[in-house]
């Protein structure tokens, strides 16, 4: 008898979903090694160096041999009683370092979170438009995504009506973000406050991302979900690293909080997975949370500007229309007016924002991400993580495009 023929990949991976924000930055920076003059919108990062004070701790780690071996799957000590203290100074949440885990990007922390608290077949919610890793991530591990969707009419915020309909007895989570990739929206403590509450009574636990925390524009505040809910008692996890407010996206450092048991059990798993983060990202983690803030004052300022310079652009297109952001440094707007109408030289009528997209980058070298990749069909996400003339060129080739002069 002839053995049966097993499949090359798993199926754990083969319906796994490719990033599409990197898929689109790779695509822009082979266009620019190839000498063509794009103008990326898609990179989810900052364009600021990494602040001095945190490379200078990096250098000298380099050259200690301590850092030259492994460490504690947990993370650095010094490191860990960082993240603790600066919850505390971010939040009034005090956390002791036996719950901080420290982990290779917020991504990593995501995937250690949920594969610690979701068993197959539990289902996770997720308000959308969603960050692209959240239900791969949930799938990744058995869970089941149960999709919430916002529209721009609440600006993209979701109810607690909403919450409890898509509530069945197999929910055990909700992802919550704030401020939020891909839209920027923040929501008031009052919100986060109910729905921590209905979550608590329900007893759902929560995983709250709150990597863009100290990137909040105007009269808007960030609350952690967790600082305002009482309700939630031990069953929430906090995502958080310095990738976003420190420009340290390269330097893969980011942290889960939560209870002292999960914490242990999620470090017993990445101690058999990835064991220590980079010693020497760690200590430059460390020079970053522990020195001064003014960097994170001077990016968000820039982005401020750049974020009231895209609203006005956007507000130019005919077809187009924007909710205010107001956090994160993500426009995200609707260009379902825009479809169907001849655009560019070549008069194109691309029938949904993936056609779109492709078609910016093809014909004026302009790359941004559709909003399919977000459960979003009809928008697009913009970065305006990019300098001011670059920003205003890129909008003005978007411009132009769309009223067919490409």
């Amino acid at each position: 008898m002839a053995p049966s023929v097993k499949p090359r990949l798993s199926t754990r991976l083969s319906g796994l979903a490719p990033s599409a924000t990197l898929a689109i930055d790779a695509q822009a920076k082979a266009l620019v090694e190839a000498g063509e003059p794009v103008i990326s919108f898609g990179a989810g990062e900052p364009d600021f160096p990494t602040p001095s004070h945190a490379v200078a701790a990096a250098v000298e780690a380099c050259g200690n041999p301590l850092n030259h071996h492994y460490s504690a799957s947990a993370g650095l000590a010094d490191l860990r009683e960082a993240i603790a203290v600066t919850c505390y100074r971010d939040t009034s949440l005090e956390v002791g370092p036996k719950q901080v885990l420290v982990t290779n990007g917020v991504k990593h922390a995501l995937f250690n979170a949920l594969a610690t608290l979701v068993d197959p077949g539990d289902e996770v919610i997720v308000p959308s438009p969603w960050w692209v890793t959240y239900p791969e991530t949930v799938r990744l591990v058995g869970g089941v995504p149960v999709e919430v969707r916002t529209t721009p009419e609440s600006g993209f915020k979701a109810s607690v009506e909403q919450l409890d309909a898509a509530a069945t007895p197999a929910t055990k989570l909700l992802i919550m973000t704030s401020p939020s990739n891909p839209t920027g929206t923040v929501y008031t403590g009052e919100e986060l406050r109910a729905i921590g509450a209905w979550a608590g009574d329900r007893g759902i636990w929560v995983v709250s991302d709150e990597i863009y925390a100290h990137l909040v524009f105007g009269d808007h505040t960030q609350h952690s979900i967790v600082a305002v809910a009482p309700e939630l008692a031990d069953r929430w996890v906090i995502l958080n690293g310095v990738s976003k407010s420190y420009a340290m996206t390269g330097w893969r450092l980011g942290w889960m909080i939560g209870p002292e048991d999960v914490i242990a059990a999620a470090a017993n798993l990445q101690s058999q997975t990835t064991s220590n983060v980079c010693n020497v990202s760690q200590r430059a983690a460390i020079a970053a949370l522990t020195g001064h803030g003014h960097a994170i004052g001077e990016m968000r300022a820039a982005f401020d500007t750049r974020r009231k310079l895209m609203v006005r652009l956007l507000g130019d297109i005919e077809g187009v229309s924007c909710v205010e952001p107001f956090g994160a440094f993500y426009a995200f707007p609707s260009f379902a007016g825009v479809l169907g109408r001849a655009l560019g030289a070549h008069k194109s009528e691309p029938s949904s924002t993936m056609e779109l997209a492709a078609l910016l980058l093809e014909e004026v070298h302009v790359a941004v991400v559709p909003g399919e990749a977000f459960s979003a069909p009809g928008y697009l996400r913009l970065s305006y993580a990019l300098a001011d003339e670059d920003l205003y060129e890129g909008m003005t080739r978007i411009k132009e495009f769309v009223a067919g002069e490409g």
